[in-house]
């Protein structure tokens, strides 16, 4: 999972793609404006984890006191400093998985956006939170996002690409089996069953594999190392907040906030 990952955020086509997204997703602009209201961020030290091209960057390196955006691809730093030459400096290639360059208690804020997280395997997730914990300031923040599994769990039914559009119907059922094709040891049943799955998914035309977790797993995950953790989704940028909320949601990919204990 991890070496294919790698292999297809070095290519050409995959950091040309990332070069040109420019927006904020809902849930990221809900959640700057929460920062932006809860702490000052004009004093904060912010680690951007997985910045791939820079779609972050021009957001928050303007409002933090200091920024640093990381990530794993020698090629998407690359176009960070490409899309960003008087900043350069401000970019390092470095694996979430060993941050050991950057000393313990070194941010206020560390964002890892876009899934980045979901894109290594189980065990190496969980050293990531942990390196994140300790290169986090006590009563810093944490944000992330993740793929849902409860998502997931619709996709895998055939019933649910059904339309009344016969065309669309037809591009569905299309999509749904080369869905399955790419992952036939899976079943509906283990994904109805199992709190996280790692999946072969459309993205980058199936290229690559990504970690899908239901949300009270993902909160099971962060309370050894994060407090107060907000769920958002991602489509409307609302918080979810009750247990009902959280069980019924389907959005593709949701983001947690959370305080660095």
């Amino acid at each position: 999972m991890v070496d294919s990952n790698y292999q297809a955020y070095i290519s050409r086509e995959i950091v040309h793609h990332y070069s040109q997204l420019r927006q904020l997703q809902p849930a990221e602009q809900t959640i700057l404006d929460f920062l932006r209201h809860e702490c000052s961020l004009s004093n904060m030290k912010m680690l951007d984890i997985g910045v791939g091209a820079g779609r972050t960057t021009e957001y928050f390196s303007s409002i933090v006191q200091e920024y640093m955006g990381i990530d794993y691809s020698e090629e998407m730093i690359a176009a960070c400093q490409k899309r960003f030459p008087s900043q350069s400096n401000i970019f390092q290639v470095v694996d979430a998985r060993d941050m050991s360059q950057f000393p313990d208690n070194s941010f206020d804020f560390i964002l890892f956006s876009f899934n980045g997280l979901d894109v290594i395997s189980h065990l190496d997730r969980l050293q990531v939170f942990q390196e994140v914990r300790r290169v986090g300031k006590s009563g810093g923040y944490f944000c992330f996002s993740s793929h849902n599994l409860q998502a997931l769990e619709r996709e895998f039914n055939w019933k649910n690409h059904l339309s009344l559009n016969p065309i669309k119907t037809y591009v569905n059922l299309i999509m749904f089996t080369i869905l399955r094709v790419f992952n036939r040891s899976v079943s509906p049943k283990q994904i109805k069953d199992s709190n996280y799955e790692i999946i072969q998914d459309e993205p980058h035309n199936f290229r690559l594999k990504h970690y899908y977790i239901r949300p009270q797993e993902q909160i099971n995950q962060l309370k050894a190392d994060f407090d107060n953790i907000r769920i958002y989704s991602w489509e409307s940028g609302l918080e979810l907040a009750t247990q009902q909320d959280l069980s019924a949601n389907t959005d593709s990919w949701l983001y947690y906030l959370c305080e660095i204990k």
